[in-house]
């Protein structure tokens, strides 16, 4: 059995970009269809077949009153496929709308519409703990995160509120250019050591050769998280990869894949393509445009 990461192929990128997508988890990517239900298709997993690839269409999104469905920031799921009998999708629109479904539950398949109460989570992607069992979203900031599943924290959501340690690392001058870019703030979680980890994406507006905008990583702040709601600064992640996109966040250890560098994050957008090395601070992106700007976990094949 081997295991792969993979980058979306050319190919598969122009299968995706006609249709249009919302997000992706495992390998499966999220198209909304123009009846409003939402098909999930394994195209990208790079163990799917290029000539037979699986398609679930899931039921018609059901807009909660003054929310939209419209605009998503993310799609994230509870197991490696959507064929599994437990799996939950999750997806987070902007907005006080999360929708969870069981796509594999039998002829009772359809979505448990949440509206969270507190603004902060908004604008945040969802991501899923294994560990918790629960679906995680961070708050605007980082200082809160709220945790969703299908039984007693539905309408009652756990928060965590955290507490940011080793800060005083960070010099006033790089303070200042953090404080000049736009925030996004991503949960993830290694499944071999256990950690769960706070990442915050700082990013710039810059200018392309052909003076079109674009966006730009300034920089990586990455932090631990503990049960007790600490979140501790490191540039230190052992030998672990983070894998940042517009996919659901995951990370590996390096020695299991040569040709890996331990202690970075790899990043890809619709825009932008690099890696950060956590032990420097070093940057290092280019500019390039990707129409399905997803990262891949590793799967078997």
């Amino acid at each position: 059995m081997r295991m792969s990461i993979s980058f979306t192929s050319i190919l598969k990128y122009f299968r995706f970009g006609i249709l249009g997508t919302i997000g992706s988890a495992h390998g499966w990517v999220a198209t909304p269809l123009e009846d409003g239900r939402v098909r999930l298709q394994d195209d990208l997993n790079p163990a799917a077949s290029y000539t037979d690839p699986k398609h679930i269409c899931l039921p018609r999104l059901v807009t909660l009153p003054y929310c939209q469905t419209q605009l998503v920031t993310n799609v994230s799921m509870s197991s490696s496929s959507p064929e599994e009998e437990d799996c939950v999708v999750a997806i987070k629109c902007f907005g006080p709308q999360l929708s969870l479904c069981r796509p594999a539950a039998q002829g009772n398949s359809e979505w448990i519409n949440i509206r969270i109460a507190n603004p902060c989570f908004f604008s945040s992607r969802v991501m899923f703990s294994k560990r918790d069992g629960m679906f995680h979203i961070p708050g605007s900031g980082g200082h809160l995160i709220g945790s969703w599943d299908l039984e007693e924290h539905k309408d009652h959501p756990k928060i965590q509120t955290l507490r940011f340690h080793n800060l005083a690392e960070l010099t006033i001058s790089k303070l200042e250019i953090l404080h000049s870019c736009s925030t996004s703030e991503h949960l993830v979680e290694s499944q071999t050591t256990g950690e769960t980890f706070l990442i915050k994406w700082y990013r710039k507006t810059t200018r392309s050769f052909l003076d079109m905008p674009k966006m730009k990583t300034e920089a990586l702040l990455v932090f631990k998280l503990d049960e007790e709601g600490n979140a501790v600064y490191t540039q230190d992640i052992g030998d672990l990869v983070i894998f940042l996109s517009r996919a659901e966040p995951f990370c590996v250890p390096a020695s299991f894949f040569p040709g890996m560098y331990p202690n970075r994050v790899e990043i890809i957008d619709v825009d932008e393509l690099g890696s950060v090395n956590l032990a420097t601070g070093t940057v290092s992106t280019k500019n390039s445009t990707h129409m399905a700007p997803y990262f891949i976990p590793p799967q078997n094949i």
